[in-house]
């Protein structure tokens, strides 16, 4: 999330951060920003924050090392199609190797690839957080697809008992919504569940079972065509990384929802090397499968969005904020003075960036270096990021390596460094 450049930061922390970052033969990075000079439309509903930035900061990111860029996230129609279109054209302006949007739902689907002189890497990039309409159409012999992302739509089912599911239906039938349900599917505008043991309500999906849950799936056609699109990049690349974007938790915002889970290994039995997550703005685990390292959050890398220059007339209304404010008084009245938000939690303001090391498809090292983002200091300066050290990289490695344990990774911390222990036996 990216407003104002970083590579120019004098700190020695930020500079040496760049260095590592230009060390690497790849860098990928999520792109949750419109770097279209505010070109576009504010949509009605954006992700939280409309976040635009002028074009130069593709640029900053460009110097500061990244090779790959994934734009399918929940801000990447936040100036409607014209923003996204804008957005796309100095990606492409640039030579950039981006995916996860596109001009049609082909296009947004499609991996991107980059040429390097120790091989091919291809990029996928999907998102699941995202408001209906955001996601990209498709093409048709007579009319055009519709610009948007690469969608990985969820289906969700809440579990109640048998008591409080006949609750629901009592409520339904005397509110009259069955009635307008049953109408609506007669008229061909809806159609009844697939599973005749569900019960819409609320737009809402509920099923008899022994104890209350959530349960989470990927929807089906999503995920068969991304996986058809990872083993095609599996056979036109060196390496395969797939990105999403997912802000959907279990029990809490650390823990991934049932559906990433399946997800992430769904796109390595199909052959992607890497899947890595981001969207809830702060670290959840990783995980080994078959090898393959899966990171369901990196978190912030950048956190600039605060210092977003410019605000639509919807997000003073949407924060209760006075017309009369500046940018920087909304923010101010969201996070009550910065005692609560993100400004207030200092988990969203530490991270980790894996270094993974490939011997051919084969992953040989992943070691993790603690990023801290300046929690606690000044708006202007919170945000960039720094190399860690001391206690603060030992907090952000002991967090990570404590999310990771639940899916079976050790991690061992070594000078101020992570290392994961892989089996390269298996």
């Amino acid at each position: 999330m990216i407003t104002r450049r970083v590579t120019r930061a004098l700190d020695p922390a930020v500079q040496s951060l760049i260095e590592l970052v230009q060390s690497a033969d790849i860098a990928f990075t999520n792109l949750e920003v419109l770097p279209n000079d505010f070109r576009g439309y504010p949509a009605e509903e954006s992700g939280g924050t409309h976040l635009a930035a002028r074009s130069w900061v593709l640029d900053d990111l460009l110097d500061f090392g990244f090779t790959l860029f994934a734009c399918a996230n929940n801000h990447s129609l936040d100036y409607g199609v014209e923003g996204l279109l804008a957005t796309i054209e100095e990606l492409e302006a640039r030579e950039v190797a981006f995916a996860g949007v596109g001009r049609n739902l082909d296009l947004a689907r499609a991996p991107a690839y980059l040429e390097h002189r120790g091989g091919i890497a291809a990029l996928l990039a999907c998102a699941s957080t995202f408001a209906r309409g955001q996601q990209a159409g498709a093409q048709r012999p007579e009319l055009p697809g519709r610009p948007g992302l690469n969608p990985l739509r969820v289906e969700t089912t809440y579990e109640v008992t048998p008591q409080q599911l006949e609750a629901l239906r009592e409520v339904a039938e005397a509110l009259g919504l069955e009635q307008q349900r049953l109408e609506r599917i007669q008229l061909g505008f809806a159609f009844p569940p697939d599973d005749p043991d569900v019960f819409p309500f609320l737009e809402a999906r509920f099923r008899p079972a022994e104890r209350p849950a959530v349960r989470t799936a990927p929807n089906r056609r999503d995920l068969d065509a991304i996986l058809a699109w990872t083993r095609d990049a599996r056979r036109r690349a060196d390496l395969v990384i797939v990105s999403v974007h997912a802000h959907e938790q279990a029990a809490t915002k650390e823990e991934p929802a049932e559906f990433l889970i399946t997800f992430a290994h769904a796109a390595i039995d199909a052959g992607a090397d890497v899947v890595v997550g981001h969207g809830p703005h702060l670290l959840r685990g990783m995980e080994l499968y078959r090898g393959k390292p899966i990171f369901y959050s990196l978190g912030n890398f950048i956190a600039q969005n605060e210092l977003v220059e410019l605000l639509p007339a919807d997000a003073y209304e949407r924060f209760r904020a006075d017309p009369a404010m500046t940018p920087s008084q909304v923010f101010l009245q969201r996070n009550e003075n910065e005692r609560k938000s993100f400004p207030a939690d200092r988990r969203y303001w530490q991270t980790v960036v894996p270094i993974c090391e490939f011997e051919g498809s084969e992953l040989r090292r992943i070691e993790l270096v603690p990023v801290s983002l300046g929690f606690g200091q000044p708006v202007y300066r919170r945000g960039q990021p720094r190399l860690a050290d001391g206690e603060e990289a030992a907090e952000i490695l002991e967090r990570f390596a404590a999310l990771s344990r639940p899916f079976g990774t050790a991690i061992r911390i070594e000078g101020g460094r992570g290392l994961v222990e892989i089996d390269h036996s298996a």
